[in-house]
């Protein structure tokens, strides 16, 4: 019996050269993180519904967009003001999936290094396309943590 792991584990960072209280106004909640979002641009016309209190625990919104887009949730599930958000992914389209996403701020002498990354499971047939999956990822992650960076040194 062939025993495959499961587990993908994604992670990225980036320096940026702002403190960690201007970088965590650009992540505290779901409307601040949409706001660099690099998957929000697969679809012009997506629709994204808010629910909650933003920047609190339960804050989140829906998303409906084309193929590319595609539906779900998200929603934070912990959060520690100036230092870390993490929030629970359900993809509801193109396959009912979940996954769990963190986001971390240390300070670096006078710049914040911003740490983001996703974990989640793999069906076993998936895994010969992992490594084309992990590329896409790692751009998504590179274009949205370099829009973070842009919008925090502002």
């Amino acid at each position: 019996m062939l025993v495959v792991d499961s587990k993908v584990h994604n992670e990225q960072s980036i320096l940026i050269n702002a403190p960690k209280e201007k970088v965590w106004q650009n992540v505290n909640s779901m409307r601040a993180f949409n706001t660099w979002n690099p998957w929000m641009k697969f679809d012009p016309n997506i629709v994204v519904t808010y629910k909650g209190t933003p920047g609190e625990v339960g804050d989140g919104y829906h998303w409906k967009g084309n193929a590319d887009a595609g539906e779900g949730e998200e929603e934070i599930t912990a959060l520690v003001p100036n230092d870390s958000v993490s929030t629970k992914m359900h993809f509801i389209r193109p396959m009912d999936d979940t996954a769990t996403s963190n986001l971390r701020l240390t300070t670096e002498g006078s710049a914040t290094k911003a740490t983001w990354s996703i974990d989640y499971d793999i069906q076993p047939y998936f895994k010969p396309m992992m490594p084309l999956m992990n590329s896409q990822m790692n751009k998504s992650f590179s274009q949205g943590l370099g829009k973070l960076k842009e919008l925090s040194e502002k």
